[in-house]
């Protein structure tokens, strides 16, 4: 039995370095168990290592530990053990603890716990997410976005820039005659941040309405429109309506600006591409799938609080910070559609 441990140790020492091919420099970490006892190879009736085939590492009972299988776990067990070194003795206190997995395993299998339900949905859980990671992956590495789609990708976000920034703040109401109302406060010297602080119904209001530096292609076309026609330290004479309301906007400078090198945005936009590539992807899965929902399972929707007449008309609280770069009315309406008035337009795609 011994001569079986030295030469299976051996074995391993020679076979899994190469199986595992970690490193550090750390101290070696001792073929012990938790207690301290030293760890071998439990010793079972197993076929005579000639019928196994070259996968296969070791048996237990009948049921083969293969070399990736060792690989899988020894490389997981390298992560969590601190100070780990790659040495004979972690390769085979490594191959212990799989086969004590397997041993016990195994007993739980005759005792039928793999039978019941929490378990049951465990493992095919954790089937299903390890196959969808996969499956992601396979995709991602294979739809790799070729130049011209990158080159179009590209055209089509920065050709329509304008080349001028400009820095401006706005007032967002919900009806024309209170932002006319606004515009003629202006008009008799009020401060412009003073009133987009006491009226604006967005996140930019606490802030005087400050919408920092952005490009007009960005914004939504009747905002954006209306900054083209207007002078530095103007005010607009009118309201301007958008799909979330009504602005008074102060334009408070402006400045020109080149469009980013494709090098410096292509990362960014390879990272699109692949996005809405595995979206797709998965849309795709989606709509050619049944899924079923059993009605025996839906429980009634919970009574709906009544809300006081006084706070149904009160703006959403302030949860935007001030607008930067990243911040300024957005151009694609249909996808801000669904958002809270300014904090959807106040979102730079």
């Amino acid at each position: 039995m011994m001569k079986k441990k030295i030469i299976l140790a051996a074995v391993c020492s020679a076979v899994l370095l190469t199986a595992c091919n970690q490193s550090t420099e750390q101290a070696p970490v001792a073929a012990t168990d938790e207690s301290g006892r030293s760890v071998t190879v439990p010793a079972v009736n197993e076929p005579s290592s000639t019928e196994m085939d070259i996968e296969t590492l070791l048996t237990v009972n009948s049921e083969p530990i293969t070399r990736t299988m060792y690989s899988l776990y020894f490389q997981d067990r390298m992560r969590s053990v601190p100070d780990a070194q790659n040495s004979p003795e972690m390769q085979m206190s490594v191959l212990n603890e799989l086969a004590n997995i397997f041993i016990v395993a195994q007993d739980a299998e005759k005792k039928g716990l793999q039978n019941r339900p929490e378990v049951s949905a465990s493992i095919q859980l954790l089937k299903a997410k390890l196959l969808t990671q996969l499956a992601i992956q396979e995709f991602a590495n294979s739809h790799q976005p070729t130049d011209e789609e990158i080159q179009k990708a590209y055209d089509e976000q920065f050709a329509g820039q304008s080349g001028t920034e400009y820095k401006a703040r706005h007032i967002l109401v919900k009806e024309e005659q209170e932002a006319a109302g606004l515009i003629e406060k202006l008009d008799g010297g009020a401060d412009f941040a003073e009133l987009a602080k006491a009226h604006s119904t967005g996140p930019t209001g606490k802030d005087g309405g400050d919408l920092g530096w952005f490009d007009a292609a960005q914004m939504v076309k009747p905002f954006g429109d209306a900054l083209k026609t207007m002078e530095k330290g103007k005010y607009s004479s009118a309201p301007v309506q958008t799909q979330f309301g009504w602005h008074v906007i102060l334009l408070e400078d402006t400045r020109q600006t080149e469009a980013p090198t494709l090098e410096s945005v292509k990362l960014n936009i390879v990272n699109k591409l692949k996005q809405t590539a595995l979206s797709e992807y998965m849309q795709g899965l989606r709509d050619s799938s049944t899924l079923v929902f059993n009605e025996k399972n839906a429980k009634p929707a919970p009574a709906a609080e009544e809300t006081p007449a006084a706070d149904q008309d009160a703006p959403a609280p302030a949860e935007a910070p001030p607008a930067t770069d990243t911040e300024s009315p957005a151009a694609d309406a249909s996808a801000e559609m669904e958002k809270p008035a300014e904090e959807g337009m106040e979102t730079k795609e």
